[in-house]
């Protein structure tokens, strides 16, 4: 029998496969939401500037993905890592390399929930509180790193993305990762044996 320390100190071939490709995905996938956030920004009007914060919850979705199929640490900071690496060097996001750390920090943040249960709580509030966290840690660097705490608007920023890790980061995952499972594709992984 493998204990829980075995299982998750170790990386299978096909785990690291999964997250590489899963990575990459994502990341055109985000890509694609930069185009949407552009779009919504400019049906926003004099408000678009608060798209992004509708939509951040779209980047954060990869990282819970990633820990529920292969339950090991660190595998989602290092999905959205790799996401963003593809986004930044080979679509040219308009974010820039910054985006590689900001992406370390939402990967962190969403990871924290299935940590500090130790990789062993895979329901519907650790998926919330997986895009909670993931939002509400992201959202303190922006906010440092744009000057928002200065400015009115910061409680509604905060809000919009907080409900929207909430519900495209976290419970949207979990939708996916659901889905997936039933399947069959994912027998070979942890979820599936679990």
């Amino acid at each position: 029998m493998t204990t829980t320390d075995e299982r998750t100190s170790t990386w299978a071939m096909r785990d690291l496969m999964l997250m590489v490709v899963l990575g990459v995905v994502f990341g055109f996938l985000y890509w694609a939401l930069v185009q949407a956030w552009s779009g919504l920004a400019l049906l926003m009007g004099p408000a678009g500037d608060l798209a992004q914060h509708v939509l951040l919850g779209g980047w954060l979705i990869v990282a819970p993905i990633v820990v529920a199929i292969v339950r090991r640490p660190f595998a989602g900071v290092l999905a959205e890592v790799l996401a963003s690496v593809v986004e930044v060097v080979f679509l040219g996001s308009p974010v820039g390399p910054m985006l590689i750390l900001a992406a370390a920090i939402q990967g962190a943040g969403s990871e924290l929930p299935f940590a500090l249960r130790r990789y062993r709580s895979y329901g519907w509030a650790t998926f919330a509180l997986s895009g909670l966290c993931g939002a509400g840690l992201v959202f303190v660097f922006s906010a440092f790193r744009f000057d928002w705490f200065g400015q009115d608007l910061v409680e509604l920023r905060l809000v919009l993305q907080l409900v929207s890790g909430v519900l495209l980061g976290g419970l949207l995952a979990k939708v996916v990762v659901d889905r997936l499972a039933r399947t069959g594709v994912l027998d070979n992984y942890a979820i599936g044996r679990s």
